[in-house]
């Protein structure tokens, strides 16, 4: 996914557009520039921050904000930070414009640098798999991000051959509902998705606007398509499945894409939706997920 047009270095951006804290820091994670790491792991749950940053060789510096916790530190010589951003694509459009703003933006001068910086973020999360042969406690990471939310139609985006290619092949192969609205498609990182994907499962993630109608659950409220899930199973592309449901993956793809980040999304697997299973020790596995991508993210 690539911006059209991005707001260019020399431009004031106004006090109600980009807030600043009295100390500095950036309006809702609270961070200020030199508090955050080259290497960025984001994770939904404010808990899994500190599973992360225990595996740091030094702490250098904790916030919380809301649901924004950040610990930055040193693992394997790589300055890093773990950061929770709450759940859903909300709040990862608040997250990834406000670590670009820390790297990109001249937050004194409240204008866009002219020399742009690249993080790398990787969401450690957790998913729902959409193909019985995938076990809970297994990875998948996400080659693609579909994004059945609505969060990228406020940006103005235009997708590569590749992404316009899934997007256009998604719509016709599932006869797309006319009542939900139209999905988008952004790519991760070639060369996370290849480091992290090894002796893991890499598919295409769908990523909901929610957690029960809109991933085809009920509970007492019906949801308004009833086959969704098994048209999106039997979807492939190009040698791709679709693989996984989450919550939080389209956005952080499409404006990380926009921006210019290097993004990739490795979840672990505590459902299997189509064999009604559920993990007996998610908690384990997660762990094991986190050790393994800051192993190999950081080598």
């Amino acid at each position: 996914m690539r911006p059209i047009v991005l707001t260019e270095p020399g431009t004031i951006i106004e006090p109600s557009e980009l807030i600043i804290n009295p100390d500095g820091s950036i309006y809702h994670l609270a961070l200020r520039p030199d508090q955050l790491g080259d290497l960025v792991f984001v994770v939904g749950d404010q808990g899994r921050v500190e599973l992360i940053s225990r595996h740091f060789q030094k702490v250098e510096h904790k916030v919380q904000n809301r649901e924004f916790v950040a610990h930055t530190g040193v693992y394997n010589g790589t300055h890093v930070t773990a950061l929770s951003t709450g759940i859903g694509t909300d709040n990862i459009d608040i997250v990834v414009n406000e670590l670009d703003a820390l790297v990109n933006i001249d937050l004194e001068k409240r204008t866009p640098k002219g020399t742009h910086k690249a993080l790398r973020i990787v969401r450690l999360g957790t998913c729902g798999a959409l193909q019985e042969d995938i076990p809970v406690d297994s990875r998948i990471v996400s080659a693609y991000g579909v994004g059945m939310d609505n969060v990228l139609h406020y940006y103005a985006y235009e997708n590569s051959d590749d992404e316009t290619r899934l997007v256009n092949n998604l719509i016709n192969a599932t006869d797309w509902p006319e009542n939900i609205p139209l999905p988008y498609v952004a790519k991760g990182d070639d060369r996370l998705v290849e480091v992290l994907g090894h002796d893991n499962v890499v598919g295409i993630t769908l990523t909901s606007g929610g957690f029960y109608g809109p991933q085809g659950r009920q509970l007492r409220a019906v949801p308004a398509v009833g086959d969704l899930n098994e048209s999106l199973s039997a979807f492939s592309h190009e040698g791709l499945r679709a693989t996984n449901f989450e919550m939080e993956t389209s956005a952080l793809y499409g404006l990380g894409g926009m921006l210019g980040h290097r993004v990739c999304t490795m979840c672990t697997v505590v459902a299997n939706r189509l064999r009604k299973e559920y993990s007996k020790d998610h908690h384990g596995a997660i762990d094991r997920m986190i050790a393994e991508a800051l192993e190999r993210v950081t080598a």
